[in-house]
């Protein structure tokens, strides 16, 4: 992973964010705190797949649902 900018990345948002949702639970806030959980971890997820792709169409597919996760997590923010 350390050879990944992206990949490194999107794990250390995934970290972040964790946190972050740990501090919004202890505030007893979970209902937007599970959407961004869940969104902000796909990204780096959909990555990691996309890395392991086996073709170029399964590799775009992976990198747009990435994209998407990104852009909800965006939303939650």
């Amino acid at each position: 992973m350390k050879d990944n900018l992206i990949m490194r990345k999107t794990f250390d948002f995934s970290v972040k964010i964790t946190g972050l949702v740990m501090l919004l639970r202890m505030k007893k806030e979970t209902i937007i705190s599970k959407q961004l959980l869940r969104s902000a971890t796909s990204i780096g997820a959909n990555v990691t797949e996309a890395s392991a792709a086996l073709t170029r169409k399964e590799f775009i597919l992976k990198m747009s649902i990435a994209s998407n996760e990104a852009r909800e997590s965006a939303y939650w923010l």
